[in-house]
């Protein structure tokens, strides 16, 4: 098992990105308002450890193919990424906070892991996972886009409320569709280069 940190650091920062404005990021939020938090992360952040696990399965599978094949794919993937982050969205925001108090354990971690394992299927940091693994490593990029994930999920529900009313979403966005189309013109540039 090899791991790189630069791959590490690469996967945290662009999943940490895309998954900030993402619908999971407010379904956190709420759930933490009607729920014990500590239990809401429990259950994300294994839900989310779930699907890098399959993401980085399928992108390991990719990495079979030419080099040249995969830095393609991953170069469409990235623009793919890039384009859904750029053209907007931002209407995720309004979240219902009413409802029922749901207490212990068992029934909060289940309903947490659920909405995230349900929500995230396909999802741009769930294709962007196995983009990274097919061209950086499996360990690597697991372990980067789960800590960015669980951060998020984390994030959310200790300061969400402070994020969503001190840094515009369209700013998180823009930065993270820059990044994944600075890194598709780079997949693009290696295909010619090597």
């Amino acid at each position: 098992m090899h791991l790189d940190p630069l791959a590490i650091i690469t996967a945290f920062g662009l999943i940490f990105l895309a998954e900030l404005p993402d619908k999971t990021m407010f379904a956190s939020l709420a759930m933490g308002t009607r729920m014990r938090p500590l239990y809401v992360w429990f259950g994300t952040s294994s839900a989310f450890i779930v699907h890098v696990a399959i993401a980085v399965g399928a992108g390991g599978l990719i990495g079979l193919l030419p080099d040249w094949v995969v830095k393609l794919v991953s170069a469409a993937l990235f623009a793919f990424g890039a384009f859904m982050l750029l053209r907007g969205g931002g209407d995720d925001g309004e979240e219902d906070t009413g409802g029922e108090t749901v207490t212990g354990f068992w029934p909060v971690y289940t309903t947490a892991f659920m909405a995230v394992f349900i929500s995230e299927w396909g999802d741009l940091t769930q294709i962007t996972t196995a983009n990274l693994a097919a061209s950086n490593g499996t360990w690597s990029t697991a372990i980067g886009s789960a800590a960015a994930l669980m951060s998020v999920s984390a994030l959310a529900l200790l300061a969400g409320r402070f994020i969503a009313k001190r840094v515009p979403l369209k700013t998180v966005q823009r930065i993270g569709g820059l990044c994944m189309t600075a890194l598709a013109i780079w997949s693009l540039v290696e295909i010619f280069t090597a």
